[in-house]
């Protein structure tokens, strides 16, 4: 992740419109998976500025490590007043087997050096006790290759055969896996393809608050998407992959 990224996430992650809709879509596909299992232990791998893992300690009441390999996401982590937060690298997790009853990694994977997927996916897998929650979310397609992509330093993109592949490869029962942000694809390839290359403009950060009107319009689509998510549904093609599985017995 570019370390200027931190600063633009902190400021904007409670209430843009994106940041919102895809924390609604992720905890509608979660949530029936959560049913009947008692989280005693999670991880997020990945914590960012620790926004997500502080939310899940304070309304959820999970008992919650939050790691992260910049200096600079903990910072803000620690400015959050999260608990017990760890730097640490997401390939070579500082944690023994079978630790957590719930691993999280969100849009994370798709900052590794190509290769480095798989380290990654094996140290989520090795952590997760048996029977135990790994939850991830990635960005999708390689045709959705973007300037805020370069800036924060996006190295790869998954389709959802790649993901699930790799996933099962590293001892994971895939119970879900589904493209989200896709009412939004067609915006989005006009100006990943067309725009974006007409203007010729550096690489620049895409997380930029908008009026708030533009705000609901755009979470709109969003929220739809968490509906249907949510009802068991799969959507077909998207800017972003989800993925829940199980640690396998």
């Amino acid at each position: 992740m570019n370390p200027a990224e931190f600063a633009n996430i902190r400021q904007s992650e409670e209430a843009f419109w994106w940041y919102r809709g895809m924390r609604a879509t992720l905890f509608r596909m979660l949530e029936p998976h959560l049913k009947g299992r008692a989280i005693g232990s999670a991880l997020e791998a990945g914590c960012g500025t620790g926004y997500l893992s502080q939310m899940l300690q304070r309304e959820r009441g999970w008992k919650i490590i939050p790691l992260d390999f910049s200096g600079d996401g903990l910072h803000y982590a620690r400015q959050l007043g999260v608990v017990n937060p760890v730097q640490g690298d997401i390939r070579s997790l500082p944690f023994g087997d079978g630790a957590f009853d719930l691993v999280m990694s969100v849009d994370v994977i798709a900052h590794l050096p190509r290769g480095d997927e798989h380290l990654a996916a094996r140290e989520l897998a090795r952590v997760a006790r048996r029977g135990g929650l790994v939850v991830v979310r990635t960005s999708a397609l390689d045709m959705l290759r973007s300037r805020h992509g370069e800036f924060a330093h996006e190295r790869q993109r998954f389709t959802r055969r790649r993901l699930m592949g790799l996933f099962a490869g590293a001892g994971i029962r895939v119970l879900r896996c589904s493209y989200s942000n896709s009412l939004l694809m067609p915006i989005a390839l006009l100006k990943f393809r067309l725009w974006e290359p007409l203007l010729r403009k550096p690489a620049e950060s895409g997380v930029q608050m908008v009026a708030p009107w533009l705000d609901r319009l755009l979470y709109a689509p969003l929220a739809m998407e968490a509906a249907w998510l949510g009802a068991g549904h799969n959507l077909p093609a998207g800017q972003s992959l989800v993925l829940i599985g199980e640690k396998m017995l």
